[in-house]
Formats: structure tokens, C-alpha cells, sequence
């Protein structure tokens, strides 16, 4: 018995995530529906989610979810035959049910309770308006309504429905099944027990009944599969037109009986082919396993990567094959692990327009959210952490960058609004933008309000991006009103921390009077990259492959021609560069002959001057710790095969802090002497 309990609380708990996954699409599909109100596609869309929260949830025990959600199913089932208009108040009065049905999905946990008086208040607007008696009772379960009303337009169908061996033990009742087909016109049911075995070979878990019915209804057949929608993948099921009348029981039974003896000789002892249930397409997984099992990939490319070391130095061939065989397993394993981890974006799009219909009924604008590049993938680990940067930047817009309607039309815009969540893939990192059409951010009043805080100061020569960055700054804020959503000067400085803490970093673009576009650039997977191993003397460097363009010499010869600026001729293009050994204070004798990395930046074309290229490696990220945590251009750590600390630095992050460093008009080395000190001993460190 404790057994089948567990069991039951293992599929509660499955039909928990599945129904969340539900609740996300039902929310989408309502606020499409809201702005495309004759839209069947929609409505279908919208039912059907209803529907398969009321079946699935009477299967597993929620009665309550249910019973509310069977009156809102009702309400859009008379949408769908055309006697009950969309509107408004629909809208919003399901999506106030949906609040209530994500509190009662959690309720059976013990982790929350529904607001029995707002939901009463709903249903009674829900009875209102699909025309029942506000009088009738709450929460009828839905097997026990009463059945439906059929008209000379029925139609007959014979069904057959043998559930799977697995069917009891997922947690359906398949009764509730046939009550709900009950509901839908008049049926005759025989039930088949001719596969029930002798008691002593009876496995109790296990469910031996068939049945066959015939069904007159006006209903079609997608409503009646609608029915089995959540067991079809683990039943036999067969819905085909009746060609006579409603067959009389004996009849059936005969039948029925034939048809079992038949499969019983023809299928091994009775046992159907229940391939399709036996052989699932997909499995769910726990996030905290997956994360375990990432990080042991992790721990196993590291591994490697000290076997090749130990290949390379002993003339051994078999150890030498071992290695190379071990590394190419490695390599596909981690291919496939970081592919396991990459999510598509648009579930965390599609929660934002909820967002957006709120902000915007709450303060009075008119605003359409556009979604583009939903399917763009990435780690799931990044994409948990995306939502709170998002929302501050949405609500940020429809404050501060949304104008009143007559303010748009008056300055010749439309009077809707329109906010842009997109998103898409730029080589190893993925940007996210929030782009809006409103009055864009006023420079010189972020200007002014930087001086008065003391940010900058009063002749300091800015350009236009970098006064955009300083609305990132901590409590910085334009607004001299303190409202709900804004002026108190937290919102983009948490955007700013939430992105450093995932590698990223933010572009921000406006055009006064056009709108605003807030970029945020992100790393595809926050676990391993692949890169290129560099040293310079005795110190260790990993550059992401991805931003690499191309690697050449600069000789003695190169750099006097340059007559002391850091440039080099790159096929006639001038590239500057960073000298990574005078950036991190490194005292070691320069080679002859220097290597240049060129790589791609925002800011374009940047070369980083190393020893020696050691070639490509596969890079276990490791996190430096909360001592180096406003280090910004150094991503994080590796340890390689002997043991040695790597740094794993951000080419972005390194060319940004250098410009700083000569817009501010600094010479010698960028670094700190505290900090190149601390930034020599990490990368001169090893596992010991």
C-alpha cells in the first residue's frame, strides 16, 4: 500500500508540471484571443487547455480545480458554438480563474490555500454570463452534470477502450472516463473481463477490464478522442461510425467476448502490444538531476584533459591511443550533455504578456507585446535567471517609455503602443532585446541627474553610450515622483547585477521621441565552453573560441614600426591591442616573436598579445569566488590536466575596461597593483 502511495504522489506531482506547462499556453492563448477576438483557432486553443486541466485534474485526486475549471470550460464551449461573445470582462475574469487554479494546483502540498470568496465571486460571473442560475451549486464534480441535450443530428459511434497495463498505476480512473463520455448523449456500455486471470497470477495494480460502448451524440470525433486525451498514449482506443443502431447488450457482449479469446490466442497469453504506451518519446527529469549530471561531465572533462597531459608525456602508444579514444567519448558526451541543457526561450516570453495586459489596464495605456525568436534555445540555467532582469526592463518600459495615448497621437504615433521581446543567436552568446516605440531616454536630463548625484562630473566630456550606462548605476533615477512602479531608483542596477552574475553584459540604444532598446548579451551555456589555451611567462589564459577570429605574429620589428602604439597591420587593417602582460603586471622576459589573438568584440576588431597559442581546450568553468567577484573581465576559472589555474578572461569585458582606461586618460597598466597581484597569484596557483 505504501508502495501504490508513493506512486499516486509521483504522478500528483507529474501532473503539477505538466499542468503549469498548460496554465503558460492557456495565458498566451487568452491574451491573443484579447486582441484577435474572432479568432476559432483561439477559442479551440483555449478550450482544449480547459478541458485537459478539468479531465486530468479529476483523474488525480483535484476535485476542486476540477470543478472550477469545468463552469470556465462551459463558458468557452459556448463561445465555440457561437452564443456567447468574447470580451473584456471574459477575459479578465479567466484570467483572474487562472490565479485561483495555480493556488489550488499547489494546494493538495500544503503549500497554499485558494481564496474560497473569490472564487465563489467568479464562478457567479461565470454562471451570469453563460445564462444558468446563479442559485445552482459552486462546484458540481464534472462527471455529474447532467447530460447533455442531443437533437435529431446525433449520430452513432462504437467505441472500444482497453487501457494499457500501466494505466491504474499512472493514477486514472478509467470510470471518470466513461461518466465523462456519459455526459455527451446517450450510450450503452459492456464491459469485458474475459482477460481477468486465475486469482493466484492477479496482479492488483494492474487493470484487466475492456470496454466496447456505442454512443449517439451530436458531438464529432474529436470530441469524443478529446476525452481519453490524457490516457490515449497508454490504451487501445478505436472510435469509428456505427453502421446500425444501438446495439442491444447481448449483442455487444458476444462480441466483445469473440474479439478478446481472438487477441488472448494471437497475442502470447492475453497480453496486447502496448509498444506505443511501453516506448515513451520523452522522459521529465529533475532540473537538480540533470544539474548533477552536468557537472560530473564537468568534472570528467577535467579528467581528460589530465590523461592527455600524462599521454603526451610518456612515449607510450597504448596510453597514448586510451587517451585519444577517452577524449573523443568525452568530447561527444559533453556535446550532448550541453545540448540536453538547452531550453527554448518561449516559455519565459510567453508569461511576460500577462505582464504587460496588468501594467497596461493599471495604468491606462493601450500596449501590444510582440514576440519574435521564441524558439531560440539556451541553458536552462541562464534562462531560470532571465526573469527578473526582463520584468524590471518591461515594467521600465511601460512606465517610463510608453507615452498616454494622446501624447502618441498628438506626436503623430499610433495610439497602441508596441513593446518587442526578441530574441537570437550571435555565436557562443545569445541577445535578448527590449525594444519600445516611446519617448526614448533624454540624454542630457540622465546627464544633469548624474552631475547632481555626483556621478560625473560637471566638464567631463561623455559620450552618448556611456551616458546611457549610467542609468545602470545603483539608485540611479530620472523620476522626481515616486510611484508603485518606479523612482525609487532600484530596477536597471538589479538588471545590471542579475546579467554580470550570468557572464553578460547590456547595450543601451535610444533615439528621443523613437524609443528605447535595452540588449542584453548572454553566454549559451554558463558550465563549458570550448577555447583557446594561451600563457603568457608562467601564467595561463583561456580565450572563448567563438570570439577568436584568427591568431599572427608581432615580431620586434612590428612593434618599433608602430612607434609606440599598440597597433598591428592585419592584411592592411589596423587592429589595436591589448598587451596581456602589461595589462595583469606579469614580470617575465618577452619573447622574439609574440602571438596576436584577434578577436571580435562590440566595439570591433581587438588583438590580445600572448607568449604562446597552446592550442584548442575544452573549458570546465569554475567560479572564482565571492573575493573576485567585481573582477568583470575575468569570466571564471579552469583547472588544467597538471593542475595549473587557467583564467578564463572576456574579451568584451577586457576591451571596455581598457577604453575606460584611456578616456579617462590613465597610462601605464589598467589593473590595480591589489588587483594584478591577485589576478598573478590565481593564474600561478595550481590544484595543490
Amino acid at each position: 500500500m505504501t508502495s501504490i502511495a508513493n506512486k499516486v504522489d509521483q504522478f500528483k506531482q507529474t501532473f503539477r508540471e505538466e499542468a503549469r506547462e498548460v496554465l503558460v499556453d492557456l495565458e498566451s492563448a487568452l491574451l491573443e484571443l484579447n486582441e484577435n477576438r474572432g479568432d476559432p483557432e483561439l477559442v479551440a486553443r483555449v478550450f482544449r487547455a480547459l478541458h485537459t486541466l478539468k479531465g486530468s485534474g479529476a483523474m488525480f485526486g483535484f476535485d476542486e480545480l476540477a470543478a472550477f475549471t469545468h463552469h470556465l470550460e462551459t463558458a468557452f464551449d459556448e463561445v465555440r458554438n457561437g452564443r456567447l461573445q468574447i470580451d473584456s470582462e471574459l477575459i479578465d475574469l479567466t484570467l483572474a480563474a487562472l490565479d485561483q487554479i495555480k493556488v489550488m494546483l499547489e494546494d493538495d502540498a500544503g503549500n497554499a490555500a485558494a481564496d474560497g470568496s473569490v472564487c465563489a465571486e467568479i464562478l457567479a460571473k461565470v454562471l451570469q454570463m453563460t445564462g444558468m442560475a446563479e442559485s445552482r451549486p459552486a462546484g458540481p464534480k464534472p462527471e455529474q452534470a447532467p447530460p447533455a441535450n442531443h437533437n435529431s443530428d446525433a449520430c452513432n459511434w462504437r467505441i472500444r477502450f482497453t487501457p494499457g497495463p500501466e494505466l491504474l498505476l499512472n493514477g486514472t480512473n478509467p470510470l471518470l472516463l466513461l461518466r465523462e463520455l456519459k455526459q455527451m448523449g446517450d450510450l450503452r456500455i459492456t464491459a469485458s473481463m474475459v482477460a481477468i486471470p486465475p486469482i493466484a497470477e492477479l496482479d492488483p495494480e494492474r487493470c484487466y477490464v475492456s470496454w466496447e460502448m456505442v454512443l449517439a451524440t451530436a458531438a464529432g470525433q474529436d470530441a469524443i478522442r478529446d476525452v481519453f486525451i490524457f490516457v490515449e498514449d497508454s490504451c487501445e482506443l478505436v472510435i469509428e461510425p456505427a453502421l446500425s443502431p444501438l446495439l442491444p447488450a447481448a449483442a455487444c457482449a458476444a462480441e466483445m467476448t469473440a474479439k478478446a479469446l481472438e487477441d488472448k490466442r494471437s497475442a502470447s497469453g492475453g497480453r496486447r502490444n502496448h509498444d506505443k504506451a511501453d516506448n515513451a518519446s520523452s522522459l521529465r527529469v529533475p532540473a537538480v538531476k540533470l544539474d548533477q549530471f552536468v557537472d560530473l561531465v564537468g568534472e570528467l572533462v577535467t579528467v581528460q584533459a589530465r590523461l592527455s597531459e600524462i599521454a603526451a608525456r610518456h612515449d607510450d602508444p597504448e596510453v597514448t591511443e586510451v587517451s585519444e579514444e577517452i577524449e573523443r567519448l568525452t568530447s561527444a558526451l559533453r556535446e550532448n550533455s550541453m545540448t540536453i541543457r538547452m531550453t527554448p526561450i518561449r516559455a519565459t516570453f510567453e508569461k511576460f504578456r500577462r505582464l504587460v495586459h496588468d501594467l497596461a489596464r493599471d495604468l491606462g495605456k493601450d500596449v501590444e507585446l510582440t514576440i519574435e525568436g521564441a524558439d531560440t534555445e539556451l541553458d536552462k540555467t541562464v534562462i531560470d535567471r532571465l526573469s527578473d532582469p526582463l520584468m524590471h526592463l518591461i515594467r521600465n518600459s511601460m512606465d517610463h517609455g510608453i507615452e498616454p495615448a494622446d501624447v502618441r497621437i498628438a506626436g503623430g504615433k499610433r495610439a497602441t503602443a508596441s513593446i518587442r521581446l526578441s530574441a537570437r543567436h550571435s555565436g557562443a552568446n545569445v541577445l535578448i532585446a527590449v525594444s519600445d516605440d516611446g519617448r526614448g531616454i533624454n540624454a542630457e536630463a540622465v546627464r544633469s541627474r548624474a552631475i547632481e548625484r555626483g556621478l560625473v562630473s560637471a566638464d567631463e566630456q561623455l559620450t552618448e553610450s556611456s551616458i546611457f550606462a549610467l542609468i545602470l548605476q545603483p539608485g540611479f533615477s530620472t523620476a522626481r515622483q515616486v510611484t508603485d512602479l518606479s523612482g525609487r531608483g532600484v530596477g536597471m542596477d538589479v538588471v545590471q547585477q542579475s546579467v554580470e552574475s550570468l557572464r553578460g553584459s547590456i547595450d543601451v540604444a535610444s533615439k528621443p521621441g523613437s524609443g528605447t532598446s535595452v540588449t542584453l548579451r548572454l553566454p549559451l551555456t554558463l558550465a563549458i565552453i570550448d577555447g583557446l589555451l594561451v600563457s603568457v611567462g608562467e601564467a595561463y589564459f583561456v580565450l572563448p573560441l567563438a570570439n577568436t577570429l584568427e591568431c599572427i605574429e608581432l615580431t620586434r620589428e612590428d612593434i618599433e614600426k608602430a612607434n609606440g602604439k599598440q597597433v598591428a597591420n592585419v592584411r592592411g587593417e589596423i587592429v589595436p591591442y591589448i598587451c596581456l602582460r602589461q595589462y595583469f603586471n606579469i614580470h617575465s622576459e618577452r619573447p622574439e616573436i609574440e602571438q596576436v589573438m584577434v578577436v571580435e568584440t562590440e566595439e570591433g576588431r581587438y588583438g590580445f598579445v600572448v607568449d604562446q597559442v597552446l592550442g584548442d581546450y575544452q573549458t570546465v568553468i569554475k567560479n572564482l569566488g565571492r573575493l573576485y567577484r567585481h573582477v568583470q573581465f575575468v569570466s571564471g576559472a579552469t583547472i588544467m590536466g597538471n593542475g595549473t589555474v587557467a583564467l578564463i578572461l572576456d574579451p568584451q569585458r577586457l576591451v571596455q575596461d581598457a577604453l575606460r582606461a584611456e578616456a579617462q586618460g590613465g597610462r601605464g597598466h589598467p589593473v590595480s597593483a591589489a588587483g594584478s597581484r591577485r589576478l598573478k597569484d590565481i593564474s600561478a596557483a595550481n590544484a595543490s
